[in-house]
């Protein structure tokens, strides 16, 4: 029977006698300039909707904790027909249609069926399949069309193309069960962990352009890399899909896509997989804060401010060029949750360190008088922001034990990683801009000018247990004309690599998590360039080699011994032996830990040796040299003194005993005293 021999516009229907119930049937279809070419296929509106209201109520409401399973695109089988669901929120919107390989592309042929009052649209098309390419076209409130790639992709095409892909069933088979069981009880704060900030794009790179290496070969090279310099933890900048290399991940369209230069989702389940067999943990960059303007993305997706504020006060960073998301929205909060969710589920993520949340916190952030929003007690704070923040970090850590939540805070704020319950933020660590900037600026400094800026190289331990720290040497700080790491120290070659060496040693010995971005493991001297390879020639030369035999060291140093690294968050693992010398520039500090020879940390920050330099320490005995910056192995001019040195009994009070250092110029030298 025929029903219609041509659709011009809207939809039909037709009546077929004696069919008094549902039933499966087919549609033979002829497209216009394809006349006698006849396609058959199921009438996809023949499908009842798929989608539970018991799902779409827990999306309005915001506390879907699997929504990335219920909307985007899945392979699933309905009546025992193949095919794929598609549903997508867009609750402005007059129509919305997938569009497809399948398709053409033409909005006509598959409308989606909206699921009032949640504001979702969906379908199930029959004989679509996984690797097919798809949008959505939507025409938003007064007929706008824009055709848009599917916030809940799963995976998508890679750039500069930008439609979404069809994922393939998730059937990888893992084997890291050991380390997940290992995850769930352990004491992560009280253990060893040392990071590796990687840029995948630039860290390995072919000759060609676009030639962006596999996860699976850069899985095997960066284990390597990590396992042979002694650090336990790879940082990814965001991996989650985005158009532009340039904004090195930072500017997402994809939040639950992995990036797809680098290969499929599979493949990033290898790289994870591989890391973990090999005891190293993988943090991934979470940027929930904002997302970019592109047309084909999340701005203004069904014609409205639909993920972000409305108000262009609160809606939008001038500076970045981006839009903020709506954190009033439970459905927008809920998208965002589910993502980092999906990291955690779907890739066994060890931990998610947020990006820019101050600028989430603060409604007046990098913005001018009369261009925020005041809270509704006038203030600048940005409540939601925060309670989505509490609701992030509160989810992640009851869904996945174990995964540890990591913020990216740059000001003063109370409670970054004290617990919800008392008002706090939730997250296991924050970074520490401030010890960065303190320590990079002193260290920038003329040695001569350093005694009178002495208070920059200890002001970090007025605050230093107000939270829970990791102290970056970050991608942040090596681009944009602020020099390399090794190119911000001042002097001739030899005193910019004894000053390196000196602040790889602080790092590793000052309470705190220390992270490097690569490259500066051996002094790379060239700054951060995303579209360009690391300059791993400069590795190998013979000078540099000194830098990254200093840092295994100084890494294997801070994982053995528990003094390094039990009690970095509290104030009886760190007491000050000598930090009033401004006039030298000398720092000595002891760390500490139950039952644990302590370990005495002194340094030197000018280029002058300190011979017979004394220093007053708990115990008298055998004190061990452990580590000395200026041995020759190091690149260094010799100067370590003694392999043991006798502390003499000298008196009462916190230090009762006194040793005697040669401190080599621009070194660090650290010392294990006698046990009990």
């Amino acid at each position: 029977m025929v029903l219609a021999q041509r659709l011009t516009e809207g939809l039909f229907e037709g009546a077929i006698p004696g069919q008094t119930r549902h039933f499966a049937y087919d549609l033979l279809v002829e497209w216009l300039g394809d006349e006698g070419v006849e396609h058959r296929c199921r009438d996809p509106y023949s499908f009842w909707p798929q989608l539970a209201e018991y799902d779409l109520d827990l999306f309005r409401s915001g506390h879907h904790m699997h929504l990335g399973d219920v909307l985007g695109a899945h392979a699933v089988e309905v009546d025992g027909v193949e095919g794929v669901r598609f549903a997508v929120w867009a609750p402005n919107a007059e129509r919305v249609s997938v569009v497809g390989d399948w398709n053409r592309f033409d909005g006509r042929a598959h409308p989606l069926r909206p699921r009032q009052p949640y504001g979702v649209w969906e379908i199930f098309l029959p004989g679509v399949r996984p690797g097919m390419l798809y949008k959505y076209e939507v025409r938003g409130p007064g007929g706008d069309l824009r055709v848009k790639a599917d916030p809940f992709a799963w995976e998508s095409e890679k750039p500069p193309a930008t439609a979404s892909v069809v994922p393939r069933r998730d059937t990888y088979q893992w084997g890291d069960g050991a380390w997940l069981r290992e995850r769930l009880v352990k004491d992560h704060l009280a253990k060893p962990m040392a990071i590796y900030e990687v840029h995948l794009g630039s860290w390995l790179r072919g000759q060609e352009p676009d030639a962006w290496p596999n996860y699976r070969q850069l899985a095997r090279r960066l284990v390597e890399h990590c396992q042979d310099l002694g650090f336990t933890h790879i940082e990814l900048l965001p991996l989650a899909q985005h158009p532009f290399e340039g904004s090195w991940g930072y500017q997402v369209t994809g939040q639950y896509a992995p990036n797809s230069r680098h290969g499929s989702p599979e493949d990033l389940r290898a790289f994870v997989d591989h890391c973990h067999k090999h005891g190293i943990g993988v943090i991934v960059d979470f940027v929930p804060g904002h997302f970019p303007k592109d047309d084909f993305s999340l701005a203004r997706f069904d014609g409205t401010p639909c993920f972000e504020y409305a108000d262009p006060r609160e809606g939008e960073h001038r500076t970045w060029g981006t839009c903020v998301y709506n954190f009033r929205r439970p459905e927008v909060r809920n998208f965002l949750i589910a993502a980092a969710l999906h990291w955690c589920r779907r890739f066994h993520i060890d931990g998610l360190r947020v990006d820019a949340v101050s600028s989430m916190l603060y409604r007046d952030y990098d913005r001018k008088p009369g261009e925020w929003v005041a809270n509704e007690q006038g203030g600048n704070a940005n409540w939601e922001a925060m309670s989505f923040l509490q609701e992030l970090t509160t989810t992640i850590h009851r869904e996945h034990k174990g995964v540890l939540m990591i913020a990216e805070e740059s000001t003063a704020w109370a409670g970054v990683t004290a617990p919800t319950e008392v008002a706090g933020l939730g997250f296991d660590l924050k970074w520490n801009m401030g010890w960065m900037h303190d320590t990079l600026g002193y260290l920038a400094l003329d040695p001569v000018m350093r005694q009178g800026s002495h208070n920059r190289i200890t002001f970090h331990q007025w605050y230093a247990y107000d939270d829970k720290w990791v102290l970056p040497l970050s991608h942040d700080e090596v681009v944009h004309g602020k020099r390399s790491l090794i190119d911000k120290m001042p002097g001739d070659w030899w005193q910019r690599r004894a000053h390196l060496r000196l602040l790889m040693g602080y790092q590793a010995t000052v309470p705190g998590r220390p992270l490097m971005f690569q490259g500066g493991e051996f002094g790379v001297g060239r700054e951060f360039d995303w579209n360009h390879r690391l300059d791993w020639h400069e590795a190998d030369e013979p000078d540099r080699r000194g830098l990254v035999a200093f840092l295994r060291a100084a890494l294997a140093l801070y994982r053995s011994e528990p003094a390094l690294h039990v009690r970095d968050d509290h104030r009886d693992g760190f007491q000050w032996v000598d930090c009033e010398n401004a006039a030298q520039s000398i720092l000595a500090f002891l760390r500490k830990a139950p039952g644990a020879p302590p370990v005495l940390v002194a340094c030197n920050f000018t280029p002058v040796p300190r011979p017979y330099y004394p220093l007053g320490v708990p115990a008298a005995g055998t004190w061990t040299r452990l580590l000395a910056s200026d041995a020759a192995e190091f690149g260094g001019s010799g100067l370590v003194g003694p392999d043991t040195i006798e502390a003499q009994h000298h008196g009462n009070g916190h230090f009762p005993a006194r040793l005697h250092l040669d401190l080599p110029p621009l070194g660090i030298i650290v010392l294990r005293g006698p046990a009990g």
